[in-house]
């Protein structure tokens, strides 16, 4: 114990010492080196000491997920290092970063979590080519959000452009569902299903209703009203059972697995 306080007071005596002199005036480089590498900075600011770019370049390199610090990516321009490896991609590009679309299938009885959409849950098969970021998972915008009870295609997006799409063109654009029924169909139960029957009061539109298989409806609708469907079939002597969306659109959740999402790809439009 006496060696170390002996230590201590030695380490003291030279902090004194070396804060009068001043780090400046300190007659080894390496240790001025020392000193200065153990000052956290802002990692945009060490990235522009490292590869001779502005701070504006710097911060779309970290935005771009293009800058590892000890082997991981950091997208914080604000993020503190001090002795740190910085590393910069050797594929690095100055583009910003473009707001994206997520196609989200939400199984069953879930409801919708916007915690499912990360890293862990990306299909494999989503051929986009778009290079995953952090933020991409921030301030998404749900657009024609599933009724309750129903599973299926559920669109994410930063986009404003797609956002108002799907909320202003709304009742034009056709959705798909395949909707599990159980009980007997009524006579004309098909033909009033497509056309002829009322909800809240008000005749429905002409809809796109047939038979996938024996327990299975196929319902091509636009305007989609919540209820309607479950209400359309309790109308006609079945009761739903489950209900999927599959498609908004021309964009369909295909193979897309439950829980899994993919980006809208470049030449998808709804």
């Amino acid at each position: 114990m006496a060696d170390l306080r002996v230590d201590a007071r030695r380490a003291s005596t030279l902090l004194e010492s070396l804060t009068s002199v001043g780090a400046a005036s300190l007659p080894c480089p390496l240790f001025q080196n020392a000193l200065f590498m153990t000052e956290p900075v802002r990692l945009a600011k060490r990235l522009v000491e490292l590869v001779s770019c502005s701070r504006r370049e710097a911060e779309l390199y970290i935005a771009g997920g293009w800058v590892m610090v000890d082997g991981q990516v950091v997208e914080e321009p604000q993020y503190m290092v001090t002795e740190q490896h910085v590393e910069l991609h050797p594929d690095a590009d100055l583009v910003p970063v473009e707001p994206v679309t997520i196609i989200f299938h939400q199984p069953p009885d879930t409801g919708m979590n916007i915690d499912a959409i990360c890293a862990d849950t990306r299909s494999a098969d989503d051929n986009s080519g778009i290079h995953l970021l952090r933020q991409h998972f921030f301030r998404l915008t749900t657009c024609t959000p599933l009724e309750r009870n129903a599973s299926g295609l559920v669109v994410l997006t930063q986009d404003f452009r797609v956002a108002r799409k799907l909320t202003d063109e709304a009742a034009t654009i056709e959705q798909e569902y395949i909707v599990e029924v159980a009980g007997t169909l009524a006579p004309d139960g098909l033909k009033l299903l497509n056309h002829g029957l009322k909800f809240n009061g008000k005749p429905l539109p002409p809809i796109k209703v047939s038979w996938q298989n024996e327990t299975r409806l196929r319902f091509a609708l636009k305007g989609v009203i919540p209820g309607q469907i479950t209400h359309a079939c309790q109308k006609v002597g079945l009761e739903v059972l489950s209900m999927k969306r599959i498609r908004i659109g021309r964009v369909s959740m295909a193979k897309l697995l439950p829980g899994q999402w993919r980006y809208l790809m470049q030449h998808e439009r709804f």
